[in-house]
C-alpha cells in the first residue's frame, strides 16, 4: 500500500474584486514569481503577453501560466 503525504503547499487565493486584483498587481505578481525562480526573461515575456488586450486576457495569461500557484477568484 501506498502513502502519499497531504501537501503542505498551498495555493495562493487572489480575490480579482479587492485590490489584489489590479492587473499592475498581477503583473508584478507574475514578474516576483519568475524572478525568484531565476527566469525575469521569462517573467517580462509573459506581462507582455498579457498586456497585448483587455482585463479578462491578462487574467486568463496570469491563470495559463500560475494557475498552478494562485486561485484567482471574483
Amino acid at each position: 500500500m501506498a502513502i502519499r503525504k497531504k501537501s503542505t503547499t498551498r495555493k495562493q487565493v487572489i480575490d480579482l474584486t479587492g485590490p489584489d486584483g489590479n492587473a499592475f498587481v498581477l503583473m508584478g505578481i507574475v514578474k516576483s514569481t519568475f524572478r525568484r525562480s531565476g527566469a525575469p526573461e521569462l517573467g517580462e515575456e509573459i506581462v507582455k503577453e498579457m498586456t497585448a488586450g483587455d482585463y479578462e486576457h491578462l487574467i486568463t495569461t496570469f491563470d495559463k501560466y500560475l494557475g498552478d500557484h494562485f486561485i484567482l477568484e471574483r
